[in-house]
């Protein structure tokens, strides 16, 4: 090789790695984007990584679990839907603020705290620009009403007791209050009034008309939605594909100098199970199956988005679910889907049907592409996550019940949960530590599935115990056999209680 050659090699290699070292501290040095995906009411054994024999097809959510990594013993905080979204953005259980069960109405007031730390408000901190798109479900304006004599968490709003949410004025507090930079979605369920988009802290048409209701898929009707307020030429058929599009042009408007956060909330599949032409008959599931494929094609949509950008290599996505599918043994019958899998019970219950959820995260250089993950993570765990990736301090008055997944999402088994505590549309609790789990003082549901109250008996078990490696469809209730246990985790949770926050094992 003359010394001429030699060389031309010798500066292109030195070119090939000054262009290296210039872009990858700049990737390393910034935080990573992080695009959390929370579907409503959709259940572990839709998408077909968890469940071979899903009669619904989920290629995009398939793919990110193939790039990613994806966790067996995810839990929301509640078995419904506001309760699990005030612990999403807040890392601390709802049943520490005044939703004691239940969930809000579309003219519900503020549930999050005016001076509450949110995962928007730390990332926000730490220089992310940040955005909620999708089902918000946490209330407008101020929480304090009693003054005024509204009435406030109720499906029926009459003029005997006027709404509590004036939508003609600013809608503070909301998203706009709490650390996001942008929002645009609707107030609460897609079956729930008033009708309409809010963009910002604004209705995007003021309400001036009213939609007719619906009867459920299940009674014949075209899908379950109650009549009331809305804005003229609104349609929950086009609210998912709304959003979804919101979502990609907020994606694609960031700048690539600033990290960024989206909580993408999405309004599906709850019912009323409208999916839009395109996807009818897509599913052997029904109306249900063939709108979660719609929610598998939004994950398309933005996992497009990020790699069109050159963005997925440093961000962050994850993909989960509020809690599990409103999905009763008549649809199982009809369609033998199993979208809970075989874990007993659905949406709303205490048992493990109503709160373990899909969750599938992949963030290119800490988790192991096809990965997945055994140990017991929550919903609240993401504001600790946050705080994790970038580096920030957690005041001690923030994120109570949130504990970091970041080591498990590296592959390794260390975590600093102790404990997680489960609660019930009817507010019943249950505390799960490794293998057991112990629901508090009833005997059934909690929620939907019957019977979902059963004051134990005096001289029987006071509530249920479950081994869930030995019984993880909680079939033999071991109350009685294990005194010790049940002493034990009624201990901790009444710690729980009292401390106002929850313990990591190495308290």
């Amino acid at each position: 090789m003359s010394e001429f050659a030699f060389r031309r090699i010798a500066l292109a290699s030195l070119f090939l790695l000054i262009t290296a070292a210039s872009v990858l501290p700049a990737t390393a040095a910034q935080p990573p984007n992080i695009v959390f995906i929370l579907a409503d009411d959709m259940g572990i054994g839709d998408a077909g990584c968890y469940n071979a024999e899903s009669k619904i097809p989920t290629p995009n959510i398939d793919r990110l679990a193939a790039e990613g990594m994806r966790f067996t013993d995810a839990h929301s905080p509640s078995a419904v839907c506001s309760p699990t979204r005030y612990g999403v953005l807040t890392g601390r259980y709802a049943w520490r603020s005044r939703l004691k069960s239940g969930v809000l109405w579309g003219y519900s007031r503020s549930l999050i705290e005016p001076e509450r730390l949110t995962v928007a408000g730390l990332l926000k901190n730490e220089g992310y620009r940040t955005a909620c798109i999708g089902k918000w479900h946490l209330g407008f304006q101020s929480a304090d009403i009693a003054k005024k004599g509204l009435t406030d968490d109720s499906p029926d709003m009459t003029a005997d007791h006027p709404h509590a949410v004036d939508y003609s004025t600013l809608l503070r507090p909301g998203p706009m209050t709490v650390g996001f930079d942008y929002f645009f979605g609707i107030p609460a369920s897609l079956d729930m009034y008033p009708h309409l988009y809010v963009e910002n802290d604004r209705p995007v048409t003021p309400l001036s008309t009213v939609l007719a209701g619906s009867k459920s898929r299940r009674q014949g009707g075209e899908g379950f939605w109650r009549a009331g307020p809305a804005a003229p030429g609104f349609h929950p058929v086009e609210v998912l594909p709304t959003l979804a599009d919101k979502a990609v042009d907020w994606i694609t408007s960031q700048s690539v100098d600033q990290p960024f956060f989206l909580y993408f909330p999405l309004s599906a599949p709850h019912k009323p199970w409208v999916p839009a032409t395109e996807f009818a008959g897509r599913s052997q599931a029904g109306y249900y199956g063939d709108f979660v494929a719609q929610v598998d094609s939004v994950v398309g949509r933005v996992m497009d988005v990020l790699d069109e950008h050159g963005l997925s290599d440093n961000t962050l996505l994850i993909f989960t679910s509020d809690n599990g599918a409103q999905w009763v043994a008549t649809d199982i019958k009809q369609y033998n889907h199993r979208a809970n899998l075989r874990l007993r019970g659905q949406k709303a219950d205490i048992w493990e049907g109503g709160h373990r959820v899909p969750f599938v995260a992949r963030l290119p250089r800490l988790a192991a592409p096809g990965s997945t993950c055994d140990q017991t993570i929550c919903l609240t765990d993401l504001m600790a996550t946050a705080a994790a990736l970038t580096k920030a301090e957690l005041p001690h008055d923030a994120a109570e019940d949130s504990f970091s997944f970041l080591t498990l999402l590296q592959g390794k088994p260390e975590s600093t949960r102790k404990t997680t505590v489960h609660h019930s549309l009817r507010g019943t609790f249950a505390i799960r530590a490794g293998r057991w789990k112990l629901i508090e003082g009833n005997l059934g549901s909690g929620g939907f599935s019957h019977p979902n109250t059963v004051e134990p008996e005096p001289d029987g078990p006071q509530g249920q115990l479950y081994d869930l490696v030995a019984d993880p469809r909680e079939e033999t209730n071991l109350y009685a056999q294990k005194p010790e246990v049940v002493a034990r985790l009624s201990a901790e949770l009444k710690q729980i209680r009292k401390e106002g926050r929850s313990m990591s094992l190495a308290d």
